[in-house]
């Protein structure tokens, strides 16, 4: 029987050099925004209405409810670096690393996915019985 021996990397993996092991920048393909709790009929609604834009989902975490939109930065250059990175947004600049995409899908912590208007319109149904009865309906 062979013996499986595991992949050490020759350096050590550290927050100063995790990116340059990165291979796919997925940090940079994505940005997520903050929403308020939605709470009512129409604070979902108003959800309903941001995730029938390409390219959006919603997700919930511990952390609170977001929006992610899947739009790589227009820097990232096709190496995977950052084209303006000595330029770079201050929100950029403060981004730690010390726990990211790399060691854990950020999916991992999602405790509510929505990829799409349909499942996002499943969810509000079974959250409001009377979701088709709402106003203009």
């Amino acid at each position: 029987m062979a013996k499986i021996i595991p992949i050490v990397p020759a350096h050590k993996i550290t927050p100063e050099n995790k990116c340059g092991f990165c291979t796919n920048s997925k940090c940079c393909t994505y940005l997520t925004q903050q929403v308020p709790t939605p709470r009512s009929k129409g604070d979902f609604d108003h959800l309903l209405w941001q995730i029938s834009h390409q390219n959006v989902q919603v997700y919930k975490d511990e952390d609170g409810w977001y929006l992610l939109i899947n739009n790589t930065c227009l820097q990232l250059q096709p190496d995977g670096r950052c084209g303006i990175y000595e330029t770079r947004p201050q929100v950029c600049r403060e981004y730690s690393n010390d726990y990211c995409e790399f060691d854990s899908p950020a999916e991992e912590s999602f405790e509510l996915f929505f990829d799409g208007y349909a499942a996002l319109l499943k969810y509000c149904r079974k959250r409001f019985k009377n979701w088709d009865r709402r106003a203009g309906n």
